[in-house]
């Protein structure tokens, strides 16, 4: 259990930057020893027309956006994608439909992809909205590896980002999905107008929850949503949250999301310096552009970062657990 409380994160964001960096490092080094990265493929299987009003989203209907509701793509498109995702590298299909939450006869059709595309050896992903604790089991039985449903920003910062959905709504989804046995993916959005207090609450909050997957989104700002005007994430300040996300979450996948189109190359080498160590993979993300994949595999070279398939990649160090991020002498059990 950590021991990380809000007070001790604020610190963390007050250190000096390369102070910061070098703790990050260091954790990291000392969790990750070996310089892998994760690809994983994120593939919209159902767009637009979300009932949900998140100011950030070109999905939800509440905006014009020029982006044109669809049904849910037929399976056999989402197990062609999943087979060229795996040609090209990836480890991890991630599986996306905008929805508040899934109706049973989606649910059904979804089992099934997560079914199939989990034969084809990779590790599945699906972010669907909420969950109750049934629908959460029916994934896991199917062979969900991983459930992904995002806080996005801090509890206070919560309602000027999204009215129709509570944060606890959130919480008790990600609740279900743990009891269920599926592995949690949840991270947050920067540059959504919060302050820096705002970020280490968000970040107290996923210590609270401990997942696997922690995805750090930048926000691209699409015209016709609400946050389309707001001031770019100093580039800096966001490899700050990544540090801090790896000094606190030093077992955890910290995945570069959305936005690296508009971080570049240098910032990029930043953030994998600084803790992160997996990237979604591909030109699109959802519906938002994603750098190129063989700029991707040229900046990885240039990194000497591994690309390592999920069942080779060597499993954590085991931490103390307290908020050092100092690994024990034993090693982590499988």
């Amino acid at each position: 259990m950590s021991t990380w409380t809000l007070s001790a994160i604020e610190e963390l964001f007050a250190q000096p930057w390369l102070t910061l960096m070098q703790r990050a490092t260091a954790v990291h080094q000392a969790h990750w020893p070996t310089p892998d990265v994760e690809l994983a493929t994120l593939l919209s299987v159902k767009t637009g027309g979300c009932p949900e009003n998140c100011g950030y989203c070109p999905q939800s209907q509440s905006f014009d956006t020029g982006l044109h509701a669809s049904k849910l793509l037929p399976e056999d498109e989402v197990l062609h994608a999943a087979k060229a995702a795996k040609a090209a590298g990836a480890t991890r299909f991630c599986m996306g439909a905008a929805w508040r939450s899934p109706k049973e006869r989606d649910l059904e059709k979804m089992a099934s992809m997560i079914a199939n595309v989990k034969a084809l050896g990779l590790e599945t992903c699906a972010t669907l909205g909420m969950l109750s604790p049934e629908q959460a089991q029916t994934l896991q039985t199917a062979g969900l590896d991983y459930y992904n449903h995002n806080l996005d920003t801090s509890p206070a910062h919560y309602a000027q980002v999204v009215t129709t959905r509570s944060y606890q709504d959130r919480i008790d989804t990600l609740a279900a999905v743990r009891e269920a046995g599926i592995k949690v993916c949840c991270g947050g959005i920067i540059g959504l107008g919060e302050q820096q207090a705002d970020r280490a609450s968000l970040i107290a909050e996923l210590v609270k929850l401990q997942p696997e997957s922690v995805p750090i989104n930048s926000l691209v700002p699409v015209p016709g949503t609400v946050l389309a005007s707001s001031a770019p994430v100093d580039p800096l300040d966001f490899v700050r949250v990544i540090a801090v996300c790896r000094i606190t979450m030093p077992k955890a996948r910290i995945r570069l999301s959305a936005g690296r189109q508009q971080l570049g190359e240098a910032v990029q080498a930043l953030c994998f310096l600084a803790g992160a160590n997996s990237i979604f993979y591909g030109d699109k993300l959802l519906t938002t552009g994603n750098p190129d994949t063989r700029a991707d595999d040229a900046l990885l070279e240039k990194l000497g970062l591994r690309i390592v398939a999920p069942q080779a990649q060597a499993a954590p160090a085991a931490g103390c657990g307290c908020a050092c991020g100092t690994p024990t002498a034993q090693p982590a059990l499988a």
